[in-house]
């Protein structure tokens, strides 16, 4: 079952594929604009790249940091 948040994103697409490539890049460019939507795309890529990378816990990153 899809839920509503994954319906909305799949018409966003659509509608984003039938438009001209002028008009996608004009989209792309008020995206990229925005600080918000950036920091958040930066953070996003930033997961997807190190999700397959062991975690720790957090006592031994705060011991590792003290030790710097």
């Amino acid at each position: 079952m899809m839920t509503t948040t994954n319906a909305t994103a799949e018409v966003f697409l659509t509608a984003f594929r039938a438009m001209s490539k002028k008009e996608r890049n004009a989209v792309i460019d008020k995206l990229l604009a925005d600080n918000e939507f950036m920091e958040d795309l930066i953070d996003i890529s930033i997961i997807k790249q190190r999700k397959d990378e062991p975690s720790r816990s957090l006592d031994d990153y705060l011991a590792d940091r003290q030790k710097e």
